[in-house]
């Protein structure tokens, strides 16, 4: 299949060919004919399967047609959870618009002035692609309206979801017409997102890209098992040194880390940038311009920088610390292995995190190879059982020093024998023979006759009266919180406990 036979309009197919695009990715043909048919549509796909161009491919096909209200606002409106996601994204709908004429756009996102996009949303657009919050700021004060809007678009819903976005987007969605069109992308359909799905569509049809970008990419997955921190960065300092290590971003998981990272890479002689969501969007757009520049060598992000990063130079991408989402996973060591590149991806984990690496297995669908570098072995081996998918050769670990596992032959520590472990002869744990020791036979274990059993009878059973009962609560009768003397257990005179405990 072509693109051409997926009914979009000369001037795309024009911009595609130019692009050097050919054929359509899984996601692409499955949605693209479902949206120029004007259907609501509900897509499962993961970064990396095509998706930008299959939601806004057959969106600015409408462009071609005159609107029909006037009007200021945009004709489609792009939802995403970042910066640089919704960058990414208007950068690829200029691409597919140049056939497109008087094609406009705005992107409105947080850390950028305000006045640059007033001045856009001041006169007529075609697009906007947003963030929420900073598409809340502008609709609140009057600057933009949605009386013309056509499609709307929520591009990476869960990742949007996840970081807070619900009121915003069921506000923004709120404001726009009922007979919109309404296209909702997401890594899974499942929960809030299923409910917000059923919310904003009418009749969606449902498309599921199983397939992952670990799977469509060439990209050679590692795990690294690390003992502390300072085995972590030993690791890390070693893999950034090798010879096929052209860029890498190392992925952390909070800003204070990221900056923490920058400052002892920085400090070894790498030349490196640092991206989280406390920089604004100037700093963040000369980070990105250095990566795909050359002119920086290693970025250490947090999760924001894991989607809209689109640089070929990335050959490595290592994750200092394990993505606490499968989901995360994915998008992580999706920055590498693009444009028909292959790529490394390297996790480094503590022991005590392994569960977290068999849940990516589990989602991904792959095993994930260990792996050691020589002379900075773990002290402590795999976790993985021998023989599982992706655990190295038995016998490849090494041994275990240092807690109690020794290079001691197999077989030196002697069989169990008898009740315990010993290298003892077998037999020698005793002087009893074997046949002193008999069962007793079945007849000499007799019931007590039932006779024997006599209730005692219900007059001898007498309720305390109630003035010699004590009071146990806070303070007791003496009105001392904690008192010996009206403290159950505290050995005074009546109570019996200690009494009974030096009897005893």
């Amino acid at each position: 299949m072509t693109f051409s036979d997926l009914g979009l309009a000369a001037p795309l197919l024009a911009a595609l060919s130019e692009a050097g695009f050919t054929q359509p990715t899984q996601v692409q043909s499955d949605a693209i004919p479902a949206v120029l048919e004007g259907a609501d549509l509900l897509v499962s796909s993961q970064t990396g399967s095509g998706k930008t161009a299959a939601f806004m491919l057959p969106s600015l096909q409408r462009l071609l047609e005159p609107a029909s209200k006037a009007g200021k606002g945009p004709r489609i409106l792009v939802l995403a959870p970042t910066r640089e996601l919704a960058l990414q994204v208007n950068e690829a709908a200029t691409q597919y618009a140049a056939g497109v004429r008087r094609f406009t756009s705005a992107t409105l996102v947080g850390g950028a002035p305000y006045a640059p996009q007033m001045r856009k949303l001041s006169r007529p657009l075609d697009l906007v692609v947003a963030t929420p919050g900073r598409l809340i700021d502008h609709l609140e004060a009057g600057r933009i309206d949605f009386s013309r809007l056509e499609v709307l678009i929520l591009d990476e819903a869960d990742r949007m979801l996840d970081m807070g976005f619900l009121a915003d987007i069921e506000r923004i969605v709120g404001s726009t017409p009922a007979e919109r069109q309404t296209l909702l992308f997401s890594a899974t359909l499942d929960g809030v997102v299923g409910d917000l799905a059923r919310r904003l569509t009418r009749s969606p049809r449902r498309i599921d890209v199983a397939s992952t970008v670990a799977q469509k990419a060439d990209i050679e997955q590692v795990l690294m098992y690390a003992d502390d921190l300072s085995h972590k960065s030993r690791l890390l300092d070693a893999l950034l040194r090798r010879d096929d290590m052209q860029q890498c971003v190392v992925f952390a998981a909070t800003r204070q880390s990221t900056e923490d990272l920058r400052e002892q890479l920085s400090a070894s002689g790498f030349s490196v940038a640092a991206l989280h969501g406390d920089m604004h969007q100037g700093q963040r757009n000369r980070t990105l311009d250095g990566m795909r520049a050359g002119r920086t060598r290693v970025l250490v992000a947090t999760d924001v920088a894991a989607r809209g990063i689109d640089v070929a130079g990335i050959t490595h991408v290592i994750n200092f610390d394990v993505p606490r989402q499968a989901e995360d996973y994915v998008h992580r060591i999706g920055r590498t292995g693009r444009a028909g590149r292959s790529g490394m991806a390297v996790t480094l984990l503590r022991h005590d995190e392994h569960y977290r690496a068999r849940l990516i297995e589990r989602y991904t669908g792959q095993p994930i190879r260990i792996d050691v570098i020589p002379g900075l072995e773990p002290r402590a081996r795999a976790s993985r059982p021998a023989g599982k998918p992706g655990s190295k050769p038995a016998g490849a670990w090494g041994a275990k020093r240092g807690n109690g596992w020794t290079g001691k032959p197999a077989g030196a520590w002697g069989g169990k024998q008898g009740a315990g472990w010993s290298d003892k002869p077998r037999g020698a744990w005793s002087d009893k023979p074997a046949g002193d020791w008999k069962a007793k036979p079945a007849g000499e274990w007799k019931p007590r006759p039932a006779g024997e059993w006599k209730p005692r009878p219900a007059g001898e059973w007498q309720a305390r009266p109630a003035g010699e009962r004590r009071d146990n609560r806070a303070g007791g009768r003496d009105g001392a919180r904690g008192a010996a003397a009206s403290h159950p257990r505290s050995g005074a005179p009546g109570t019996g406990f200690a009494r009974r405990r030096q009897e005893a």
